[in-house]
């Protein structure tokens, strides 16, 4: 077995280590979502806590886990006596991957057997292994949605529910839950985060003697690893004695009036959404002044709990970027300070080490925001002259449903039709490999006529292997949105190129929603770049979206060009995605030679391979060319006006009736 590396040996990284143990000592604070780089001892941190916790005692044989004082009297391993004596290990750690299936999640029933001996054989997954333990979920922005909510339900309640055709087994689940997430691969829904109770912004020091010691520490530990360890051991024993400590410290602890007065007014100054931010300030204060030795709640320890508890709840939109305001924060605990407040002018330096939550990450608008130059109507001359600053975008708005015709089976998402785990019930199969969606009407019609030569002389229904049905189910995609811009001089007038990114902004906001992946390609002067290859993260295409210079002649052959590289090396990488393209542009072709024809035969590869696109008809003016929608023709897909892209557009609306009475 690997030596975890020790957790007190962790270079830095004080507010992770601080949330991390604050669960440890109260599991009830909801458990901890790590957000940040790559290599920043993320998934080292949560597996080193494991070696902190205490013991567990259990039932003997329980595959559950049950405690043996008191056992859970709905354990399908049950029913246990209660008092009996029990066998103690260490706690658990389950690792649950991005891949799992649902039935790895939540156990498996047999069905097969459910059916024709009444026995409800089943086997516990994943929730049932870290039940009294953690729970951890690396990169789980990428988790699909339905088993975020299952993990998250099970949570919230203490519990995982089976159901499979009504049949039904429940199990106790209670465990400490921990995701790590690295946000340039996409971000977690709002409501999704606010069910992480406390969350920390993790990143490298930049300090050279830090950054050596971290180096340091690791050679000597994959040098020797149980040696390491050794040298740490004392310090190890501490923490776990303190964690102990505060562990039984932890009911004595008071809570007063003027600290939950401190904790309602921070969450109605930072303007949370429901109660659960205030529950959570609660608990998080709480085991914070346990772990400080305290049976007092001081206005320390809301600071620190603030700072743990609400940034990621200060989200509205994917484009915002999490944060508190500690000025503010300041502000809110001094104007709420009660006289019953042991400490209403606490410092903030929360026990048990850790700094101050990061301030907000500046946001994607921070480049190129400041005062512009006036910019003119007409296009700028070839090779990049008279190009323009970056211009901001107008406000987004709600799109159209755009999506690709047919039916996918790709990622789950909630864009176009596919073939799903989950979704409405289309019809039935016979079962490739083993049954997880039984369709019992279809099963019922084929084992029927054989109930005679089977010799059946109950009441119960004769089931074999091959009478078993697979539900089929039709649901919604996730697909790769690859947006080609054009950002040359014809788009480059002030007024027009805001209004673009806000639409392309508004588009970006709906693939959030959809759960697509998102990529960008823009193209001016003489080429074409690929300024955010496919990805998660919309949040990065909007960065890249808010600093895209304009200027130059129009390469749309280029842009196209390019557009279709990518999706041919995405399909090697993501097979089973669709991919829709929305070209934004007048449909103007100026770059290059024969500029025309090139663009007419780049466009024409798209519709050859069925690709489905849209092009956004950004052409103003009393006098129309109609260039964007005979490119619209030649790619094999439709065009939108950026009025008609809204989805309240009146345009909009008569249109598509037209098409439809056409």
């Amino acid at each position: 077995m690997t030596t975890p590396f020790p957790f007190t040996a962790i270079v830095g990284q004080d507010d992770l280590r601080l949330a991390l143990l604050l669960n440890a000592v109260s599991p009830s604070v909801g458990g901890v979502l790590v957000r940040g780089e790559k290599g920043t001892a993320k998934s080292t941190a949560v597996r080193a806590l494991t070696t902190l916790l205490p013991e567990v005692s259990v039932v003997p044989g329980c595959r559950f886990s049950c405690d043996p004082a008191s056992p859970d009297p709905g354990c399908p391993d049950g029913p246990h006596e209660g008092g009996g004596g029990g066998a103690s290990r260490p706690a658990r750690m389950v690792e649950l991957p991005v891949g799992a299936s649902e039935d790895r999640l939540v156990g498996a029933l047999d069905i097969e057997r459910a059916l024709a001996e009444g026995v409800k054989a089943f086997e516990p997954g994943l929730l049932a292994a870290a039940h009294r333990g953690i729970l951890y979920v690396d990169e789980v922005n990428l988790l699909h949605d339905h088993l975020v909510d299952l993990l998250l339900d099970a949570a919230a309640m203490g519990a995982s529910y089976v159901e499979r055709e009504g049949v039904s087994v429940r199990h106790a689940a209670r465990f400490l839950l921990v995701g790590t997430m690295n946000p340039e691969e996409g971000e977690l829904r709002p409501q999704l985060l606010d069910r992480f109770g406390l969350t920390v912004e993790v990143s490298a020091s930049r300090e050279p003697e830090k950054r050596v010691e971290v180096v340091r520490r690791r050679l000597a530990y994959d040098d020797d690893p149980a040696g390491f360890a050794a040298r740490w051991a004392d310090e190890e024993a501490a923490v776990r004695q303190r964690i102990v400590a505060a562990r039984e410290l932890l009911p004595s602890v008071r809570l007063g009036d003027g600290a939950l007065r401190q904790i309602a007014a921070t969450c109605a100054a930072f303007e949370v959404d429901g109660m659960r931010a205030d529950i959570v300030m609660a608990r998080t204060a709480t085991a914070l002044a346990a772990w400080a030795g305290r049976t007092e709640v001081l206005a320390e320890d809301v600071r620190q709990a603030a700072l743990l508890a609400l940034p990621h709840r200060r989200r509205r939109n994917p484009f915002d970027a999490p944060g508190l305001d500690e000025d503010k924060l300041d502000e809110t605990l001094e104007e709420s300070s009660g006289d019953d407040d042991p400490d209403p002018d606490g410092d903030g330096g929360g026990p048990g080490g850790g700094g101050g939550q990061p301030g907000p990450d500046e946001g994607p608008a921070g480049d190129g925001a400041g005062a512009q130059p006036e910019g003119g109507e007409g296009e700028p001359a070839p090779g990049g002259a008279g190009e323009q600053s970056p211009a901001p975008a107008a406000e987004p708005f709600r799109t159209k449903v755009l999506s690709v015709p047919g039916i996918g089976e790709g990622a789950a998402g909630r864009r176009s039709r596919a073939r799903t785990e989950h979704g409405r019930t289309t019809g039935a199969r016979r079962p490739q490999g083993t049954l997880t969606k039984l369709h019992l009407a279809a099963t019922v019609r084929a084992a029927a006529p054989h109930q005679r030569a089977r010799g059946r002389s109950g009441r119960g229904l004769v089931v074999r292997r091959d009478d078993l049905r697979q539900a089929t189910r039709e649901g919604r995609e996730g697909n790769l949105v690859l947006f080609v811009v054009d950002a040359s001089g014809s788009m480059a007038a002030r007024q027009r190129m805001g209004a673009v990114k806000g639409a392309v902004l508004s588009l970006l906001l709906d693939a959030y929603q959809r759960r697509d992946k998102v990529g960008l390609v823009t193209f001016r002067g003489s080429a074409a770049d690929v300024a955010l290859p496919p990805t998660s993260s919309v949040d990065a295409a909007a960065a890249r979206l808010e600093s895209l210079p304009t200027g130059g002649r129009t390469p749309l052959a280029a842009g196209l060009l390019k557009a279709h590289d990518v999706l041919r090396v995405e399909r090697l990488r993501d097979p089973a995605r669709r991919a829709l393209v929305v070209v934004v542009t007048d449909g103007r072709a100026t770059g290059g030679p024969e500029p025309v024809a090139l663009a007419s035969r780049a466009a024409r590869l798209f519709a050859a391979e069925g690709v489905a696109s849209v092009v956004v008809d950004c052409e103003s003016g009393p006098v129309r060319l109609g260039l964007a929608g005979r490119l619209a023709g030649e790619l094999g897909g439709t065009a939108v006006t950026l009025d008609e892209l809204r989805a309240d557009s009146i345009a909009g609306l008569v249109k598509d009736v037209r098409r439809r009475a056409a």
